[in-house]
């Protein structure tokens, strides 16, 4: 038997319009809990409940919201192991990835609890003598959050958290995949003092849920994080009613190879940039762009680590590469292997579907070398353990290269050369670059996002989370 995980809204744990159930993508028959849905009435009254809430949140003390974000974190923290045990069960990613992902989300809160604590301002005098302006920072208002199913928890909490911290109330809406990491999420919250209505869970279909939030009036902001499609949907909607709204989409990040890279460090950084978390990452190094040089010997030396890898049960010890998450995304993966092969690629490593004690979506970690950047492998996501090799002939070609995509996420170099290191840097065009790192794997306390058809509106995470969560106003006075 399998309890049922309710919804919250306003304070309380409600039934839903309908249950779905949540299975592990490692073990088909381990069946992880039946979730609540909501229907349009429901995500109606969590809409109106946060409403109501949300005049007194905004006049709430920050010690106040301090101590409730502290109380979140140190709980996630504690629990760490139960959490990402958890995760990994109903997402795939392996043990290690999961606890390590818990532990960022409590970290996540804590530093947040910090941030209530720094508000900020500024005073300055008017050009006009005798009068003076404050620069101040007020609460949007109500927030939807959009969540994806890649980081169940870490991504809810870089939303949630700021929401929270800077005097927003909550309308929670995670991926049905990974329903038991978001209803752990907010069961934390519920019990950690905050005001009734102030945070809810309303988890559903987007077509139901997600539709009935960005129609709202009451709604004041959206934050979304998933496919190029849906944001761009949601774009329009708020625009259409003048929401405010933060979009996280795709990523296309390339890893560039130089001759004078240290091979040992170049092939790590794409094994983990390119197949960790199962390749199911916005930042993953999808393409892999190395100079004729090296080419050759980097090729042979990730077709060697690749052998390695051992994919198989995500809470198995040892397992470096869990299951894909679904079928859906699995046979998503298998089309664009089957395209590859039609546009002339050449499949060196990879791309079975494997078989395992139990049965899962696991699928053999794949690279395509002899691949041009014109190919739909190389400009279309894929978000499967899939890389290809793209040879160029030097580092300018390389550069161009790395930029010519729609996207503009993450964007790495692994080279000796700090001449060429500096001006990657520089010229890269993505929201963040890494040198002789993997593209993959961020901080909590600094800016997370990227440009192009990757990202819209302020970066999310550390200080410049405000941008999203605050609306700026200045106050002019004369001195009474």
């Amino acid at each position: 038997m399998t309890s049922l995980h309710r919804l919250y809204i306003g304070g309380a744990w409600v039934e839903g319009a309908s249950v779905a159930r949540n299975v592990n993508p490692s073990d088909l028959d381990d069946v992880i809990g039946e979730y609540a849905y909501a229907d349009r009435e429901l995500t109606r009254r969590a809409i109106e409940a946060a409403r109501a809430a949300a005049p007194a949140w905004k006049a709430s003390g920050i010690q106040q919201r301090a101590d409730i974000l502290d109380r979140i974190g140190n709980e996630i923290l504690a629990r760490r192991e139960e959490l990402g045990r958890l995760l990994s069960r109903e997402e795939g990613k392996t043990l290690a990835e999961g606890i390590g992902e818990v532990a960022r989300a409590g970290q996540i809160f804590k530093f947040f609890a910090g941030e209530c604590l720094r508000p900020g301002g500024e005073a300055l005098p008017s050009v006009r003598p005798g009068i003076g302006v404050e620069i101040t920072r007020e609460p949007v208002g109500v927030v939807a959050l959009i969540t994806p199913w890649n980081f169940p928890i870490a991504i809810p909490a870089w939303k949630i958290a700021p929401a929270l911290a800077y005097g927003n109330c909550v309308l929670f809406k995670p991926a049905d995949l990974v329903a038991g990491s978001a209803w752990a999420l907010a069961e934390i919250i519920s019990r950690a003092g905050v005001p009734a209505g102030v945070f809810n869970l309303v988890m559903g279909r987007g077509s139901v849920v997600g539709e009935t939030l960005l129609e709202a009036p009451e709604v004041d902001a959206v934050s979304f994080t998933g496919s190029v499609e849906t944001g761009r949907h949601i774009a329009a909607v708020c625009a259409a009613s003048m929401k405010k709204f933060q979009l996280e989409m795709g990523g296309k990040n390339p890893l560039v190879v130089l001759d004078d890279a240290d091979l040992d460090n170049a092939v790590s950084c794409a094994i983990q940039g390119a197949f960790y978390s199962t390749g199911q990452r916005c930042t993953a190094s999808s393409r892999l762009v190395v100079t004729a040089g090296i080419h050759d010997r980097f090729v042979e030396a990730m077709i060697a680590a690749m052998k390695d890898l051992v994919v198989g049960h995500a809470l198995e010890e040892g397992t470096q590469i869990g299951p894909v998450v679904d079928q859906n995304q699995l046979d998503q993966d298998l089309r664009y292997l089957e395209i590859g092969r039609q546009e002339g690629a050449k499949l060196a490593f990879g791309g079975r579907v494997l078989e395992r004690p139990t049965r899962g979506f696991f699928l053999e970690p794949a690279l395509f070398v002899e691949t041009r950047n014109d190919m739909r492998i190389n400009r279309e996501e894929i978000f499967g353990p899939i890389a290809s090799v793209i040879r160029v002939a030097d580092y300018e070609e390389a550069l161009a290269v790395a930029n010519d995509t729609r996207f503009g996420l993450s964007s790495g170099i692994c080279t000796r050369s700090l001449k060429h290191a500096a001006h990657f840097r520089a010229h890269a065009e993505a929201g963040m670059v890494m040198v002789n790192l993997p593209t993959a794997g961020v901080d909590y306390h600094v800016p997370f996002g990227g440009r192009k058809a990757s990202s819209y509106g302020p970066r999310e995470q550390g200080r410049y989370a405000a941008e999203f969560y605050t609306t700026v106003k200045t106050a002019y006075a004369l001195p009474l």
